[in-house]
């Protein structure tokens, strides 16, 4: 008797995945096997990794792979998030190695539990199953305790950590409850399965339930209104360019899961779930934009700027289908490069213990260093969505998608809280350009920092004055789920 052997899966739909798992591997072999080796180097080759496995998404988003491994997609819309977790990474492996060096924790693990949390990310914007965006979650949510709590010596980061670990395991409780009842009233795990049951079946009030869990555990990881408490403490203790890392990896792999989990398995109860996104969209703008009203501290600051964001980003979600969908993926895309660059700026003025945190920290820098000003004022008018800017560009297709849909005062809400915002942007660039310096500080420059600040005001400009392409790329990789 002839036992039929199984048929391997294509794994090439899953390169950029393999890459990025490689390369931690490579990182981590290599800083236990020659301890002296050169942190930077370790960095680079993380950032080579990054680089490769971003090209390969790049070049494969156009081909949109219907392919589906154990419950991973390769389609274009999983594609375009790989290339914003790839674009994110590199730029946090440039601004890391001079900072953790003078911070006296420049460890190898460090690049390579990054690349874990990437890892993470890349599964769940590609997860079709449940169980799969699940794994993906906690895989990045692991890596990210860990990094908050990376400088151990420091009381602020442990506590962050600490805060991160016990509210985020409270909060995955909540989604994986959610999952188990899904399970339960469906019979299945895998999207597009439950999206036909739940087209076609009557269910109970407490599918809806499930929904419910499901989409408060998304709502803490994008720091969303109310499950927004643990941003802040979180931002302000961990170190600076894990920092920055938190504000867009985790928060772009948690609306690229929650889009496809709700487009494709519960999109045919829309009508039950918008008026709930809805309320959290509104909540979470203003909250967001009035509380950073009172800052002092520009982390802190910027923590509830991006809790504000993802208020903005809600609204293309709550829009939906094509012209929602994009919108969402363009402002994920441009926000990586001006928050990015933002923390980075923070990190050169930024001192051992904390100094350079503060926001009269930046007073007179345009002064003592034009460049560093000028860069830091484009990323806050990339934010604050003045034009010619990407951010601008970024918000003006989501509220214009919200106008057309029929959401022309959710638009006007978030109008308003943009002009809220300006006010807080502004006041830095105020600072650096009208007041005196209260000191002359030792700006950390390095050639992987300028290279990175540089990339982004690059990216900022030219994503503001030439949007059509970056959007045509984000409108043809939603295709694939709609």
């Amino acid at each position: 008797m002839t036992i039929p052997m199984p048929s391997l899966p294509n794994l090439a739909a899953m390169t950029p995945e393999l890459m990025v798992l490689f390369s931690a591997l490579a990182v981590l072999i290599i800083d236990f096997t020659w301890p002296k080796c050169n942190k930077g180097f370790l960095a680079f080759l993380s950032a080579m990794g990054l680089v490769a496995a971003g090209i390969f998404s790049y070049k494969t988003l156009a081909l949109n792979i219907p392919t589906d491994i154990a419950g991973l997609s390769a389609d274009s819309y999983a594609q375009f998030f790989k290339i914003i977790f790839c674009a994110a990474g590199v730029m946090v492996m440039g601004i890391s190695v001079r900072f953790l060096a003078l911070e006296g924790y420049n460890y190898g693990e460090f690049y390579a539990i990054v690349l874990l949390a990437i890892l993470g990310q890349m599964i769940m914007a590609s997860g079709t199953n449940l169980l799969v965006i699940y794994v993906g979650l906690e895989l990045m949510a692991i890596s990210l305790y860990i990094l908050a709590g990376l400088f151990k010596r420091n009381d602020k980061s442990n506590e962050a950590s600490l805060k991160y670990y016990l509210l985020g395991s409270f909060s995955s409780g909540f989604f994986l409850y959610g999952i188990m009842m899904t399970y339960g009233l469906t019979g299945s795990l895998d999207l597009p399965t439950i999206g036909g049951l739940v087209a076609g079946g009557h269910f109970s009030g407490l599918l809806l339930l499930a929904v419910i869990m499901m989409a408060a555990g998304f709502a803490f990881k994008v720091a969303a209104v109310p499950f927004h408490f643990w941003s802040p403490d979180v931002y302000e203790g961990a170190p600076t360019s894990v920092t920055a890392f938190m504000s867009v990896g985790p928060k772009a792999a948690a609306f690229a899961a929650l889009i496809r989990v709700f487009t494709v398995a519960f999109g045919s109860l829309r009508p039950n779930w918008v008026t709930l996104f809805i309320c959290l969209s509104i909540a979470t703008m203003i909250t967001g934009n009035f509380i950073a009203l009172r800052q002092t501290n520009i982390k802190r600051m910027l923590a509830y700027s991006s809790i504000a964001h993802a208020g903005y980003l809600m609204v293309g979600f709550i829009v939906g289908g094509e012209t929602g969908t994009s919108s969402v993926l363009l402002y994920l895309f441009v926000y990586a490069f001006m928050n990015i660059g933002a923390f980075g700026v923070v990190i050169l003025l930024n001192r051992v213990g904390g100094v350079g945190d503060r926001i009269d920290d930046f007073s007179g820098l345009a002064r003592i260093s034009p460049a560093s000003a000028f860069v830091m004022m484009v990323f806050m008018f990339s934010l604050a969505g003045i034009p010619p800017t990407a951010g601008f560009a970024g918000k003006f297709y989501i509220f214009m998608g919200a106008v057309k849909a029929g959401y022309v005062w959710l638009a006007v809400i978030g109008v308003l809280n943009s002009a809220v915002s300006a006010f807080y942007y502004l006041r830095i660039i105020m600072r650096m350009y009208m007041a005196e310096p209260v000191k002359e500080p030792v700006l950390n420059v390095s050639m992987a920092m300028s290279a990175v600040l540089l990339a982004a005001v690059v990216a900022v400009l030219a994503i503001g004055i030439f949007p059509e392409f970056f959007l045509n790329l984000a409108i043809s990789s939603v295709g694939s789920i709609l």
